[in-house]
């Protein structure tokens, strides 16, 4: 599939020479083509597609499903895979909630929600047990979609949280007492296996662990996978990892394919079909405060987040990948689900 730096690239004209058009019904060779055959034609009609495709919703989960998206290397793409899917599902029809609980704050600021050290935070609720319906806020963008922002305090949360009761399994506690209905709830994790990662283990139910297609990409991955049995072990015996997705893959290097490859030969059916491409309106989206879903919805990125989503929506209702490719049917672009190639 083209890249997003190629959707809108130069036209060239195949004939020298002015365009003209005849005046009857035939039309002379030099007339422009349709407008779905040039390059913006094409994402325009993609992102038609895709908004339409998002309307059709998926099976809901008979429960709520917890998902921890974790790993302790820091920018394989944790942040931009959670607010990414938890859009995606939204736009399908879900209610999502999105728990920020990196310090940084990203996840609150690519989903536009105002998170400044005043604004009642996940700090509150893991430190002064605030309710977490005190502090949840909903994204403008996205009918369906919430988050629980993180600000600058959470910061020291890892610290105060060691004195207190219970502090392995305050914010499980805080989600069991919210009562608004959610068919997902996403938990981006910061790029450590501290207090608050552990939290977020005994909270969930499903580990989703985004993966780089780079060098190194398995690096350290033992210790979070011995982590995931330790908590469910002692402190939570339904986690399991349920997901593997391959991030910034770029199919015009050999390396990519390498690492695709040998993730899914270790992980097997844990990893999704889908892949994400390496794509600049990913990276793009989140200083406008959007998800790439409503920033570009016919981008290469956009698209393939759908697909995940889409796989992670029907995974979860135990539809086989034979049932899911026959959902997505005619409409969806067929490299989609292969990965982005």
């Amino acid at each position: 599939m083209r890249s997003d730096a190629n959707i809108a690239g130069p036209m060239t004209d195949p004939v020298p020479g002015p365009r003209t058009e005849s005046t009857g019904e035939d039309v002379s060779r030099e007339t422009p083509p349709p407008m779905d055959d040039t390059p913006i034609g094409r994402a325009a009609q993609l992102a038609v597609e895709a908004m339409g495709r998002a309307g059709e919703g998926l099976p809901r989960p008979e429960q709520t499903r917890i998902i921890v998206v974790a790993n302790q290397k820091g920018g394989v793409g944790k942040t931009t895979t959670t607010v990414n899917i938890a859009a995606s599902l939204a736009l399908h029809g879900s209610r999502v909630l999105v728990i920020d609980l990196d310090p940084q704050g990203n996840a609150s600021t690519a989903l536009g929600i105002d998170h400044h050290a005043e604004v009642p935070s996940i700090y509150d609720v893991l430190v002064d047990s605030k309710p977490l319906s005190e502090v949840v806020q909903p994204v403008v963008d996205v009918e369906g979609l919430f988050c629980a922002p993180a600000t600058i305090d959470l910061a020291g949360a890892e610290i105060e949280l060691v004195s207190l009761v219970a502090r392995e399994s305050r914010l499980q506690r805080a989600i069991q007492a919210y009562e608004q209905p959610l068919d997902y709830i996403l938990i981006d994790c910061p790029p450590s296996l501290g207090l608050l990662t552990v939290n977020a283990l005994v909270a969930g139910q499903e580990v989703l662990i985004p993966i780089q297609c780079e060098y190194y990409a398995l690096e350290g991955l033992g210790q979070l996978l011995r982590n995931v049995d330790l908590v469910r072990g002692h402190l939570n015996p339904t986690l399991h990892v349920s997901t593997i997705l391959l991030t910034m893959y770029d199919g015009r290097t050999r390396l990519a394919s390498q690492v695709a490859e040998e993730v899914r030969n270790h992980f097997g059916d844990e990893v999704l079909r889908t892949s994400i491409p390496r794509s600049v309106r990913i990276s793009e989206a989140p200083s406008y405060g959007q998800t790439v879903l409503t920033y570009d919805p016919g981008s290469s990125g956009a698209l393939s987040y759908f697909e995940a989503a889409r796989e992670i929506a029907l995974k979860g209702v135990g539809v086989s990948y034979d049932a899911l490719h026959a959902h997505i049917g005619a409409q969806s672009n067929p490299n989609m689900v292969e990965g982005i190639q």
